[in-house]
């Protein structure tokens, strides 16, 4: 039988076969299933008794036949270990929604039935934590948002959890301030608006940002605040951010993943994975 540790969900979840039984004691559950013919694709049962449940690995031949005995059993976990969640939001083949799911319950294993009744279980649930460092406004900030697409429809990720750490760029500098585009929650000037005449402004932007600034005005700016989280990002962990001075791919540097301004969702979806050891 394959090993199950930390953070196991059964891929895909159709590999799950929730039966009732009359006991969850090992010896009731190994009498009731060696023997007992299971379809050959399932290969955990959970088995039910009033409120309680136990998780069941089974053993058995895979041929030709759609159904096969099974060979032999392990018991992952006992009633005393199970906690059962019912949440029609939760993707069950999804390891992050499960772990959310699991942590409500707080117990070894939990058993969730999610969306369309599907059923599956997750192991001792420890989440990759992923820091995820932005500017404010907008809020949410959009690479958050991506991110958070991302983790809840990539099935072949880990149970992961997104730490967000806000840039804020209100109060960053003293009027008159600049800023590199319109955005809610922003009061000063734009320069993606191209103002007619240079002004006495501190630009609130990264290196791209001096460098249009140059373009357009012949000039510095009289003071710039750097918000750029490239320069910002010295923190240990995965760490996953966007630079204006990476304009497609992504880049890898030490366990900071960068991403362009204008990533797309595919972008941070692979950065994510890199930055997990998750093959792309």
């Amino acid at each position: 039988m394959d090993e199950v540790g930390p953070n196991f969900i059964a891929r895909p979840y159709r590999g799950v076969s929730v039966q009732d039984t009359g006991a969850l004691d090992e010896a009731a559950l190994r009498a009731w299933l060696v023997g007992r013919p299971v379809y050959r694709r399932t290969g955990f049962i959970v088995a039910v008794r009033d409120c309680e449940r136990a998780v069941v690995q089974v053993e058995h031949d895979v041929g030709d036949e759609i159904v096969a005995p099974v060979r032999d059993i392990r018991v992952l976990a006992g009633p005393d270990e199970v906690a059962f969640v019912a949440d029609p939001e939760v993707d069950t083949g999804n390891a992050s929604q499960m772990a959310r799911a699991a942590g409500r319950a707080g117990a070894r294993v939990t058993v969730v039935q999610g969306r369309y009744e599907h059923v599956n279980f997750i192991v001792e649930p420890a989440p990759v934590h992923v820091r995820v460092l932005e500017v404010v406004p907008p809020e949410p900030p959009k690479l958050l948002e991506m991110a958070r697409a991302v983790v809840d429809y990539d099935e072949d990720l880990p149970p992961v959890a997104l730490d967000f750490e806000a840039i804020d760029l209100r109060g960053m500098a003293d009027a008159p301030v600049m800023y590199p585009c319109r955005c809610s929650g922003l009061e000063g000037e734009f320069l993606d608006a191209g103002p007619a005449q240079l002004g006495d402004w501190t630009l609130v932007g990264c290196e791209r940002s001096r460098q249009i600034h140059v373009a357009l005005y012949g000039a510095e700016p009289r003071a710039r605040v750097d918000f750029c989280p490239a320069a910002r990002a010295h923190a240990e962990g995965p760490t996953l951010i966007k630079c204006c001075l990476r304009e497609r791919g992504i880049e890898r540097s030490g366990e900071r993943m960068v991403v362009p301004w204008g990533a797309t969702l595919e972008e941070v979806r692979a950065a994510l994975r890199d930055l997990i050891g998750v093959a792309v």
